[in-house]
């Protein structure tokens, strides 16, 4: 991961460049809140949608050059590139679905069957079908050569924030503001896997490259890993200190980002290819919560939700920048680690896109049992040992206990972060006054001088 784009609700697309840790490039030309960002296959264009209703395509460099069209008629609130990078589909609050390439952004053709706004949509990896969510509680798929709705699924009872395809281009998945995750099989049109592992509202998700593994983003303050081949909840994370707007893997898979309501933009490292995946699987076992803390500074903005929006080259997305930090916290009693970048605005929440294509093969998800549901937000379910009776009750107390405690000290650090934060940001006004003051002075002097 060499880049990653931000959006924000202060109207600005940024890049930053954290290999390197190079300065961040700050975008300025939509008018209003950008809404979602990608990055081309290639990584040479960055597109973003916006409520100004255009969507633009700039050139990553430090010249910030963009080209702007008028895509929809409402505000637009996706726009996604395919798997060739030669085609863009925009979504909008017009109900519409539009199709434009990206040289000289022509228009191709719209998709109209949405009853309501067209939340987002996103290509299939060989570029054939199109799948859009709609806050008429619709998932669409649509064949991209005969321009129809081949397949509606209706499944959701709430409004349908985010979808996206599978890997392996065979399943889709959606997430709703009925708090649940859903995923199928577009080949049967089955419902696959049904996840009720959230409490509040589901606001994106984005799928591990290797198809085993699904990342969702909620209202919450909660990000969840779901393991698609055992068809269960793996991991919490917490570090948002409200509403995670959206979260997306990067291309290798070796890192995903996250943006919330709290203007942080958050970078995680996985370790789920050198990982010894049994390995994972008998820690968790003994660890029923994993537990990502958060401190941060810096900038503005990144994925997820109401108007914003990440990618990494990649994709991501941002706004203004004061200061970036990194620091490491550990997953699951130290055996995989998390490298965590936050990157905090002053205004805004974010929104989603990646422009993260498989490298590898993929299996699609085994329809497990019907739904997976949590009766409590944190710590998870109980482990499996715990249900095969494996782990004694007065340990499994106690190792709940200890994961409560973990969990207050962690947000307690978090608040302790943010208190520093606003007394570096008050030292430095004071530090900026007495200067100004002194100057005032050093001026004044020569009028204090006594005359011969």
């Amino acid at each position: 991961m060499k880049q990653i784009a931000t959006g924000s609700m202060d109207s600005c697309l940024m890049i930053w460049n954290l290999k390197p840790q190079m300065r961040a490039y700050r975008f300025v030309g939509h008018k209003d809140a950008v809404t979602s960002v990608q990055f081309s296959p290639s990584g040479h264009l960055v597109a973003s949608a916006s409520r100004d209703k255009t969507v633009r395509l700039w050139v990553p460099s430090v010249k910030g050059e963009s080209t702007v069209f008028r895509a929809h008629t409402g505000t637009v609130r996706s726009v996604s590139f395919s798997g060739d990078g030669q085609t863009l589909v925009t979504a909008s609050d017009d109900k519409t679905l539009k199709v434009w390439t990206v040289h000289r952004q022509k228009f191709l053709f719209s998709l109209n069957q949405h009853m309501n706004w067209v939340r987002c949509a996103k290509f299939s990896p060989d570029g054939r079908l199109i799948v859009s969510a709609s806050d008429d509680k619709s998932i669409k798929i649509w064949d991209k050569n005969s321009q129809e709705c081949i397949h509606s699924f209706y499944e959701h009872g709430g409004y349908v924030n985010y979808t996206d395809f599978h890997p392996s281009g065979t399943c889709i998945a959606a997430a709703s503001t009925d708090n649940t995750v859903k995923v199928w099989d577009i080949r049967t049109n089955k419902l696959l896997q049904h996840y009720q592992v959230h409490s509040g509202v589901v606001n994106g998700l984005s799928f591990h490259p290797s198809g085993n593994y699904l990342i969702t983003a909620s209202n919450d303050s909660t990000m969840k890993i779901l393991d698609l081949l055992e068809g269960r909840l793996l991991y919490t994370l917490h570090g948002h200190q409200g509403p995670v707007a959206c979260v997306m893997f990067s291309r290798t898979g070796d890192y995903f980002a996250s943006g919330g309501s709290d203007e942080q933009v958050m970078v995680w490292k996985t370790n789920f290819k050198t990982a010894d995946y049994g390995e994972v699987l008998r820690l968790q076992q003994t660890a029923t919560c994993v537990d990502l803390g958060g401190a941060g500074a810096g900038g503005g903005g990144a994925a997820a939700g109401g108007g914003g929006g990440a990618a990494f080259a990649g994709d991501s997305r941002n706004s203004l920048l004061h200061r970036q930090e990194s620091s490491e916290s550990e997953l699951c009693n130290g055996q995989e680690r998390g490298l965590r970048t936050e990157v905090r605005s002053r205004s805004g929440s974010f929104t989603r896109s990646l422009s993260s294509r498989p490298t590898q093969t993929s299996r699609a998800p085994r329809a497990r049992p019907s739904s997976v549901q949590q009766t409590r937000t944190q710590p998870e379910t109980q482990t499996h040992a715990q249900r095969e009776g494996m782990v004694p009750a007065g340990l499994a107390s106690t190792l709940e206990h200890i994961v409560a405690q973990l969990d207050v000290l962690t947000q307690t650090v978090a608040i302790l972060e943010q208190r520093l934060t606003l007394t570096e940001d008050k030292l430095k006004e004071c530090i900026d006054n007495q200067h100004q003051i002194n100057l005032q002075l050093h001026r004044r002097e020569p009028d204090l001088q006594p005359s011969d």
